[in-house]
């Protein structure tokens, strides 16, 4: 069955899938996961504020004999838009309290201050085009970007969250944002993963507010932290219900390793920045060259090429210099 097809879907007892549209023509639609509390329920990841996806929240929920008085509590893995910003505007109209990871924290501060660092980041990057184009993208938004945002009722950190008829583990899973989370229901093993772990895609890497220092290598640790819970069902953001997270996580840090030497062997070549060594590579499952991506694809793909670079660097593999505000590599 289509998984970006509307409705509420059932995926274990007192869990079900909720497909939300999103705008444009990328991931199509985010997964909403309302899990059975009492007489109400609570909301896993609900979605983008869009007048679209809150009439296909309200449906898919009144198919489940609720409303939106009654949703308990929003847990969300982490504040991308698609994921955080419907909690925020359902909150303003009902108190419900939202939840979220604490690593976010940096990174929402620097959202609500409209802050540029991406803009700097590009230009370290090599790209000053695709700097000037996130610029142009940051004034556009204005200051609905910031209205979209606010701090969390609650910041997670690791522990369990008890409802009314299960235990969910919250599990900090930096990578794809420095405080993106997962829950884990270990009793009915189910892994409510967000972007960390997705069936078809891997998520990007390496391109927020507030980046980290080495956010690939945090992407890897905690697929591997991931990888050393049991075997779950995969309840993704993006794409359809599996069976086994080993599975996927497996092919993660493989298909990772292979980009890495793909890296290296562009940086032998002689790119010498991110957005030169981006251009060497083939982006997507269908191995499209970079100059046929979309700008918006393009500012990702120059943001993971440099959290590859970071990791070789580390790694002992590549060697970084910085000359008139840009970074350069070389092999080591």
């Amino acid at each position: 069955m289509d998984w970006t097809q509307p409705g509420a879907f059932e995926v274990a007892p007192g869990v079900h899938r909720i497909p939300l549209p999103l705008p444009g023509d990328g991931l199509h639609t985010v997964n909403a996961y309302a899990v059975r509390d009492g007489d109400g329920v609570v909301l896993i990841d609900p979605g983008w504020s869009l007048d679209a996806g809150s009439t296909a929240l309200e449906r898919a929920l009144g198919a489940l004999g609720h409303g939106f008085e009654d949703v308990r509590r929003f847990l969300v893995t982490h504040a991308h838009r698609d994921h955080y910003t419907m909690a925020v505007a359902l909150r303003r109209r009902f108190g419900t309290k939202v939840a979220l990871g604490l690593g976010e924290q940096p990174s929402l501060a620097r959202i609500t201050a409209r802050s540029t660092s991406q803009v700097r980041s590009l230009r370290e990057w090599g790209a000053p085009h695709l700097a000037e184009h996130w610029r142009t993208v940051l004034s556009a938004l204005g200051d609905d970007a910031a209205r979209d945002y606010e701090d969390p009722d609650e910041w997670l950190e690791e522990g369990d969250l008890e409802l009314d008829e299960r235990v969910l583990r919250v599990l900090p899973t930096p990578g794809h944002t420095r405080g993106h989370v997962v829950f884990v229901d270990a009793e009915a093993q189910l892994l409510f993963a967000g972007d960390h772990v997705l069936p078809h895609i891997t998520p990007s890497i390496g391109f927020e507010a507030a980046r980290p220092a080495l956010p690939l290598g945090d992407y890897l640790d905690s697929l591997r932290l991931v990888r050393s819970c049991p075997d779950l069902r995969l309840l993704p953001a993006h794409g359809p219900v599996t069976g086994s997270s080993h599975a996927r996580v497996d092919e993660l840090l493989a298909h990772h390793e292979d980009r890495l030497a793909a890296t290296l062997e562009a940086v032998r070549a002689g790119t010498g920045t991110a957005f030169a060594t981006a251009g060497r590579l083939g982006w997507t499952r269908r191995g499209r060259s970079f100059a046929e991506l979309d700008p918006f694809n393009q500012v990702l793909a120059v943001g993971e090429t440099s959290a590859h670079l970071d990791l070789l660097v580390r790694r002992g593999l590549v060697r970084a210099t910085e000359r008139d505000g840009v970074v350069g590599y070389e092999a080591g």
